[in-house]
């Protein structure tokens, strides 16, 4: 069942039915297909953002939704109860806005943010590489001045969400040697000349959410769209991650809430020796850990998300987020299919896709060792 909301306003609240509404009329009856195909939800996220839940977080003066994270995350829940390679890409759009919607001029942001926000364009977000992962400052993309105000970026980016379907992307490249000091931050558009991507990875999970190479071959890009001052990319890219983490830890919960669910039908309608195997006390005991890790999961990103809310820092809070929520989806998904028992390893039902897309949570946005890392220097710090 969902999951009950405590909303802080009555329009949170309204959204969150609307949220559900669209869910179940329009992901519910695609996402087995799609995932089946590896079709990209393209048609989807239309619908998004024309509902405007791809924009929430960001301000109403440029086409947001002007909602606290606190009510952006549990929308982004709901979708991933739904669909979560849906859910994933929201949150990726979301991070590609980041940049501009916090570091941007004026001019910036009156340029890029509409269409950022309307719902009528889509982001990718281009920080890792092939061999720079969770250390960025490794990147080896550089930007060259042209001479003319304008960059010319080569190299190639690594693991990129909506890899040749986005409508543009939030690029990290190198601007100086100087290691992370020498990072900038770029919006490059889709038809920009020399801008290739290679043959989605095979995955084994999230097969809606294409993944790939981006590949910049001198893509020339206008000074006007290089975000805050040349130097200052290490640290946009840092902080749009805590946010990106918050992201996928509300995602984590929602598939973990979606097998709670579907093990708790199944416990209920299944009947063995003439009971349902939900009156076994040892599968009713297992279905409790498995709901404590559902609701511990939301709790802590609820936490850092009321914190980012608040304009306190919430950096090693998203990385608790982040490490819980996406270890209690591991969790959680595999318990649900050993309820299922041989069904539960079937594609009769969708828990062996929910297991799959489990796994990658512990990996994106940083691994949960990444995570730990963080967590171990605050609290050493401290």
């Amino acid at each position: 069942m969902p999951a009950t909301r405590l909303m802080p306003t009555d329009e949170a609240a309204d959204l969150i039915e609307l949220t559900r509404e669209i869910c179940h009329k329009e992901l519910a009856p695609k996402v087995d297909e799609s995932e089946r195909k590896h079709l990209f939800p393209e048609a989807t996220f239309r619908t998004l953002g024309a509902a405007g839940l791809l924009s929430l977080p960001y301000p109403e003066e440029f086409g947001g939704g002007g909602q606290p994270y606190e009510v952006y995350l549990q929308v982004v829940e709901e979708i991933a109860s739904a669909w979560m390679s849906v859910a994933v890409g929201v949150s990726v759009h979301s991070l590609t806005a980041y940049p501009v919607a916090t570091f941007g001029t004026d001019a910036q942001k009156a340029a890029l943010l509409p269409g950022m926000l309307s719902g009528e364009q889509l982001g990718a977000y281009c920080l890792s590489e092939p061999l720079a992962g969770s250390d960025i400052a490794s990147m080896t993309t550089r930007a060259t001045p042209t001479g003319d105000g304008s960059y010319s970026l080569k190299g190639t980016k690594a693991w990129i969400s909506h890899a040749g379907h986005a409508d543009y992307y939030t690029t990290f490249a190198r601007t100086a040697d100087t290691g992370s000091k020498g990072l900038s931050t770029f919006v490059v558009p889709a038809d920009a000349a020399g801008l290739a991507f290679a043959a989605p990875e095979r995955k084994m999970g999230l097969h809606g959410d294409p993944v790939a190479q981006v590949m910049f071959d001198g893509v020339v890009v206008d000074g006007a769209r290089r975000i805050g001052e040349e130097g200052q990319g290490m640290m946009m890219a840092l902080s749009a991650l805590d946010s990106g983490r918050l992201g996928i830890a509300a995602g984590a919960t929602g598939l973990a809430q979606a097998a709670l669910d579907q093990a708790a039908t199944y416990a209920n309608e299944r009947h063995q020796f003439g009971r349902p195997i939900a009156s076994n006390q040892g599968l009713g005991f297992l279905l409790a850990d498995m709901e404590a890790a559902v609701t511990s999961a939301r709790a802590t990103y609820l936490h850092a998300a009321r914190l980012k809310d608040a304009g306190r820092p919430f950096s090693k809070e998203a990385a608790v987020a982040k490490l819980v929520a996406t270890d209690a989806a591991m969790k959680v998904t595999t318990d649900a299919v050993q309820v299922l028992g041989g069904a539960g390893y079937t594609e009769d039902f969708p828990l062996e896709r929910y297991l799959r897309e489990a796994k990658v949570t512990q990996i994106f946005e940083g691994t949960n060792q990444i995570q730990r890392l963080v967590i171990s220097r605050h609290v050493l710090a401290g």
